[in-house]
């Protein structure tokens, strides 16, 4: 959800909701965002910053710490800069003097949670209670190559209460990495567990600045700040720290190699929010800790709970000592990380096409072991996932310099499987190395795609079909959002958007609803679909009248007793700035919520135009008028009549906005030059503005993870491509590729569990919100461009398919998953769902590669060779595009579905069987693009001489399969 009112709990603990809101005029919300919230208590300071900061040379790094407390003052790769001729540095050093009190999380505490013999489990943390460590003066000896730099015992922080004698050692290792390691000693006479310990991962991650009490700005936020992902991997777990702006170069934390003691392991078994002093916010995510141990917690705090891994504990005897310790490595780039991963030795995954498994697809899991091998593969649960070795795979190497291995070129072999989804629901790989190594590999087994978007279509218009022709706020026929805890649609929410189907926690059903009929149409549905738009969007979410025609209100629903007096209202607090007033509610002021009603129209057209017969209420060109008219509106096309002004957020990037690029497309293809003119002069004032901006994807919020996409958009279309880069960057920043379903495409998102979702929630990462279904587009957009690019498509497509990762086996569509250890369940709401789905529906296909190390694969379908040519079977969720990215060739159908594709490289050549005939589908449609290589040495075209329309080729399909050929015209 993105609103000027939700700026007044940027401060507010995450359970906090304010009682008043703000100005919702156009730019208020974002000049609040950089004002911030609420002020404070001053901090105690016990760091000891008074006693003044040690710098040293730390290899890649330059590393400061507190001279007191032998924590991190700051971490600045060497020769990067940020604002000015400033270092970087990864950690929040300019935040020091407002986080310098007790519960301030810094790089170098521990975190304990341990019980003495048969006793209760008690917490230490080295943070609770500062007071000055310990100077060790002999330290055990490093073997050759090691230095250590300063060695503490954290005794007088951690208190004489606890159990154990904690020594940290900040040291280099003979690569001359930075290394934090803690020896730890049973002091007492009792058998100590150790059921938890955690090393906070404190970057900077505060776009908050605490010191000023404000907001950053943009263009400081995108230079200052970091973002981290955590890959809970145990043996092979891996935490990435990546610039705002995505530019290189990034942070790796790994668990340390052996290091001084050689019994070191350091697992990452769990990623654990912090009670950090530092109120998280929308402008601070929160503090998190790399946790090893977590039995602790599994019996308290995550019981029942089923987490990334099995919880363990270790129980030392009085005297014995357990070692931990991670080790810092510094990537070029983002997209080095795995490369500087393999060059450490590090277990590196590769899931294609991800993590993410429909039943039906191949996927593919490609393991470097570097000086290991594979001794195990077992799937836990038992059966969920099937693996076997890759038979077309053979051992493809690939070279990584720099690597820290006596042989610096040494080149680690990839091997290669076959993973098949057998049980529905989350799963994980268990690799076992030969050196004992184990890595953890998450999975999320779903129904084949087609199969999971048919049940989201039928749950759509069955269990959330609101009919009540006596509702006071006119809301029926329609899809609402939907409570799976209490299976019921939500007619009542004091967030009155949810139940008022709009903003993006309550037109995200029906959003979801007309994307999924775009895409995979059936006629009873896109009857109701087409009754909800005649009956309640014209007319009732959108004016179909008087000075506000076209103009989208914020809600159907609200508060307002005086106007309802005979209605009664549920229980629940309605003082609040969430429960609009029937004047508040008709406001038209919100750009964000322009798009919904635009992507249904164009749906509509789509159907209309493509399938005759199955839209019966108004000819194509009603929806695509009314489409262009909203926009219109949005844009202020009809202020000369006195109505389309004040739109607030029009010159932030959109939601959705790239349907505006599709609408205008469209408009082209139908000839109605004047409209299509007006459109792209008024998507060129917004994209000439952003241009002239540094980071030009702001929102409502002071950051946001939702502009990027229309940015990105008109940016490249009218030429800017150095912005279209920015906001690609950008992207790529905050939306990484791991070996893990949740975090794989996870574009980041932490707040609308508050706005979007089941009431009661906080601050949280959200796994697989909106924000990784839209932010797909601009990245696989990108990758349409440069075919090579595997890093690319790996990102793209697993945002895409993270929308279908939210629906459950009866159809139902989860606003996100809650990655809390205390939760790990997905939400009860529909809620903000739509654009997610959106974003997978816009870009949803196959997409078929020939990669120099894993050879020819495929993005949603399997792939296999005969005779010389590749056989490509769709198994998206559409089948309505393949893109075969060694011709640079997209081939795309308005109407029609893909049987299967066979490509001849040789000639080339490419053979396009198409499904039968249906009722609604005498015709195909095929568009055959090139995007990533010269026209001039290949232009493909149908070798058959068919009519053409809108720009595509017509196919009359027949009673069985259609094969369609396409050749190079060239030869």
């Amino acid at each position: 959800m993105k609103m000027a009112a939700v700026l007044a709990v940027l401060l507010l603990p995450a359970v906090a909701v304010a009682q008043t809101a703000p100005s919702t005029q156009a730019g208020a919300g974002g000049s609040a965002a950089r004002r911030g919230g609420r002020g404070r208590a001053p901090v105690v300071p016990t760091l000891g910053l008074e006693h003044g900061i040690a710098e040293m040379d730390a290899g890649d790094f330059v590393l400061k710490l507190v001279k007191d407390s032998g924590t991190v003052a700051g971490l600045e790769p060497r020769g990067v800069k940020s604002i000015g001729e400033t270092p970087f540095d990864f950690t929040p050093s300019d935040q020091l003097t407002a986080r310098a009190g007790n519960r301030f999380h810094q790089l170098g505490d521990i975190t304990l949670r341990v019980k003495v013999g048969d006793g209760a489990w008690t917490d230490f943390d080295s943070s609770a209670d500062r007071k000055p460590v310990g100077a060790v003066a002999e330290g055990m000896a490093p073997p050759a190559g090691f230095t250590v730099l300063r060695v503490d015992d954290l005794g007088p922080t951690l208190g004489a209460d606890c159990p154990l004698t904690v020594y940290r050692y900040w040291q280099l290792d003979p690569a001359q990495h930075l290394t934090m390691h803690f020896n730890m000693w049973n002091k007492t006479k009792e058998p100590v567990t150790i059921g938890g310990v955690g090393f906070p991962m404190i970057f900077n991650n505060m776009i908050q600045d605490f010191t000023a009490n404000r907001a950053r700005t943009l263009p400081q936020a995108n230079e200052i700040c970091s973002f981290f992902d955590p890959s809970i991997a145990l043996d092979a777990g891996y935490l990435q720290v990546t610039r705002l702006s995505g530019a290189g170069p990034a942070l790796v934390v790994v668990p340390e190699a052996g290091g001084i003691w050689k019994d070191t392991r350091t697992p990452f078994e769990a990623y654990r929010p912090l009670r950090d002093a530092s109120p998280s916010s929308q402008t601070f995510e929160g503090a998190y800790e790399w946790t090893v141990h977590s039995q602790g917690y599994a019996e308290k705090e995550w019981k029942g709970v089923n987490e990334w891994n099995p919880s363990t504990e270790q129980t030392l005897q009085p005297g014995e000592r357990a070692s931990y310790g991670l080790t810092f490595l510094l990537s070029d780039s983002i997209r080095d990380i795995e490369k500087t991963l393999a060059a450490d030795d590090r277990p590196v995954a590769v899931g294609i096409p991800g993590y993410i498994v429909p039943m039906d697809v191949d996927a593919k899991l490609f393991l470097t072991p570097g000086q290991r091998t594979v001794a195990k593969i077992a799937s836990d649960p038992p059966g969920a996932l099937e693996v076997m070795e890759d038979q077309t795979f053979h051992g493809q190497t690939v070279v990584y310099e720099g690597s820290r291995r006596a042989t610096v070129d040494e080149k680690p072999a990839v091997v290669g499987y076959v993973v098949h989804g057998k049980v529905w629901g989350r799963s994980r790989l268990v690799i076992t190395y030969s050196d004992g190594t184990v890595q953890s590999v998450a999975y999320d087994v779903i129904k084949p795609a087609a199969e999971a978007v048919s049940d989201l279509g039928n749950f759509l218009f069955t269990k959330q079909w609101f009919v009540d022709p006596s509702d006071p706020f006119h809301r029926s026929p329609s899809v609402m959002t939907y409570d799976r805890s209490k299976n019921q649609i939500v007619t009542q929410d004091t967030r009155v958007w949810i139940s008022g189907l709009e903003d993006e926690g309550g037109s995200g059903s029906w959003v979801a609803a007309a994307m999924k009929e775009f895409g995979q149409p059936k006629k009873e549905e896109v009857d109701k679909l087409s009754e909800f738009v005649d009956k309640v969007l014209w007319g009732g979410i959108q004016y179909s009248d008087g000075p506000r025609k076209y103009g989208v209100r914020k809600s159907l629903f609200y508060y307002d007793p005086q106007d309802l007096p005979d209605f009664k209202y549920g229980p629940g607090n309605w003082t609040s700035w969430t429960s609009w007033s029937k004047r508040a509610s008709e406001d038209t002021g919100r750009a964000y919520n322009y798009p919904h009603v635009v992507a249904a129209y164009w749906a509509m057209y789509r159907l209309a135009r493509n399938y005759p017969g199955m839209v019966t209420a108004h000819p194509a060109e009603w929806y695509l008028d009314h489409a262009f008219n909203t926009v219109k509106f949005l844009t202020g096309g009809f202020a000369q009549n006195g109505r389309g002004r004040g739109v607030g957020y029009l010159n932030t990037g959109l939601m959705e906005g790239d349907v505006f690029v599709m609408l205008l497309k469209d408009l082209k293809r139908e000839g109605r030059t004047e409209d299509a003119a007006y459109l792209e002069a008024a998507m060129k004032k917004r994209a000439d503005r952003w241009n002239a901006e540094a980071y030009p994807f702001g929102s409502e919020m002071a950051w946001d993870s939702t502009g990027q996409e229309e940015v990105y958009a008109w940016t490249t279309y009218f030429g800017y491509h150095d912005k279209a880069e920015v906001a690609l960057n950008s992207v790529l920043g905050c939306m990484p590729t791991i070996p893990n379903w949740g975090y794989n495409g996870n574009a980041r998102r932490y707040w609308d569990f508050i706005y979007g979702a089941a009431p009661g929630q906080g601050i949280e990462r959200q796994i697989h919100h909106y924000g990784s279904g839209i932010n797909a587009i601009p990245v696989l957009a990108e990758y349409g461009k440069h075919p090579d690019d595997l890093y690319l498509l790996r990102v793209g497509y697993a945002g895409s398919m993270a929308a279908l990762s939210n629906i459950d086996q009866e159809g139902f569509a989860s606003a996100a998953f809650h990655s809390s250890p205390t939760k790990m369940r997905w939400d009860a709401y529909s809620g903000d769902y739509g654009p997610n789905f959106f974003g997978h529906a816009v870009t949803d296909g196959t997409y078929v590669v020939n990669d120099p190390v894993y050879g020819w694969q495929a993005f949603g379908g399997n792939v296999s060779q005969a005779q010389g040519k590749v056989v490509v079977e769709p198994k998206d969720s559409f089948r309505k595009r393949v893109y075969i990215a060694p011709l640079g060739l997209y081939l795309t159908l308005d109407a029609g579905t893909f049987r299967s594709v066979t490509v001849d490289m040789k000639t080339p050549r490419v053979v396009v069987t198409l499904d039968p005939a249906t009722a609604f589908t005498p015709n195909a449609l095929l568009r055959i693009e090139q995007t990533g290589r010269p026209h001039d040495l290949i232009s493909f075209s149908p070798e058959r001489n068919f009519s053409k329309a809108r720009g595509g080729y017509v196919v009359p399909l027949d009673k069985d399969v259609t094969m369609v050929v396409i050749a190079n015209e060239r030869q």
